[in-house]
């Protein structure tokens, strides 16, 4: 029996079986079998060397976007349009047979862009090379359907029907649970929180079905809530000329000092306040990229600053009687030329 059909057979015993109590503990060691089928539906065949050829994409820049649609919507002409590489686009299907990358710059930021082959119903189970371009999708940080407006609203939920079957949450946050195997110990379960779905006899059969009987398993929100209480705010720095600097951040409280640019520039140095011409923001915080701010302006979370300073005041006069003289200022400390030959 292969894997769709044993899918297919664990679905119709999830639906023949009554939901309550004395269930939930099958239900979900049977969801645990759906999961772990699932994943190995995106597995390479054995024996193959890999996804495929033109799949095998190195990952490039600050992000990466995976184009998802059914053929001939429009990914191809997208592509070309937003990153200027040329990927073939006709008016007939399957025109795009491999994966195309392209970089779209935004922002001071590098965004790759993935142009994938169109799927179609029942990629999620193999059909034409649908497994391969999801594990692609599976890769990337944003997923982005690519839709014709003149089909129905069908279309959509057939993309989301196939990415969901392989494990891709759409719009939706990770479960906070930190997850780590261990050689010896055992299962040890924490939670920091009241379990509303799960419990731990449950965690265990599904542990078990993978066949983990070591590991440290936590679920945890308090991380979570410590961040959202704090309101930590997150700037990073951008010099002129350059990218921005993504790996330190300053970090900021409303509660400790105050999140305005002013602020922000205390953090670095108490004399930077003094020398600071304007200020350039990017995020959530400007109207437009980039905005012109003043001191008083407030930051937010992953804001981008660049401080201009202001230019040193030249000295000795200004404007038409500036010198630019290196000579001597006394008449004594000149050298004296020697005598004119006769």
């Amino acid at each position: 029996m292969g894997i769709i059909e044993k899918i297919r057979e664990i679905e119709a015993e999830m639906a023949r079986t009554q939901k309550n109590k004395a269930t939930e503990y099958h239900l979900g060691q049977l969801k645990a079998k759906i999961a772990k089928l699932r994943t190995q539906l995106l597995e390479p065949p054995k024996g193959s060397s890999g996804g495929g050829e033109g799949f095998e994409v190195t990952k490039f820049g600050h992000g990466r976007v995976a184009l998802i649609g059914f053929p001939s919507v429009g990914k191809s002409t997208l592509l070309t349009m937003l990153t200027g590489t040329h990927s073939e686009a006709a008016s007939y299907e399957f025109t795009t047979l491999t994966c195309i990358p392209g970089i779209i710059h935004y922002n001071d930021t590098k965004i790759q862009l993935l142009d994938l082959p169109g799927i179609i119903e029942g990629a999620s189970e193999g059909k034409g090379r649908g497994r391969q371009v999801i594990a692609v999708a599976k890769s990337s940080d944003i997923v982005l359907m690519v839709l014709d407006a003149s089909k129905s609203e069908g279309h959509r939920q057939i993309l989301t029907k196939e990415l969901e079957a392989v494990g891709l949450r759409l719009n939706k946050r990770p479960p906070q649970i930190y997850f780590k195997k261990k050689k010896t110990g055992g299962i040890s379960f924490n939670s920091t929180h009241p379990l509303t779905h799960v419990d731990e006899k449950l965690c265990y059969q599904i542990l078990h079905e993978y066949k983990i009987h070591n590991a440290e398993l936590n679920f945890d929100r308090l991380l979570a809530k410590m961040w959202e209480e704090m309101g930590l705010v997150r700037v990073y720095t951008k010099p002129q000329g350059q990218q921005p600097d993504f790996g330190d951040p300053v970090v900021l409280s409303a509660d400790r000092g105050g999140c305005t640019v002013e602020d922000f520039c205390n953090h670095i140095h108490r004399s930077l306040v003094k020398d600071v011409k304007y200020v350039l923001a990017w995020g959530t915080s400007a109207r437009h990229y980039p905005q012109h701010c003043g001191l008083s302006h407030v930051l937010q979370d992953e804001d981008v600053v660049q401080i201009v300073k202001k230019k040193e005041k030249e000295e000795e006069g200004r404007g038409r009687f500036k010198s630019h003289s290196t000579a001597p200022a006394r008449i004594s400390d000149r050298v004296k030329k020697a005598p004119l030959k006769t």
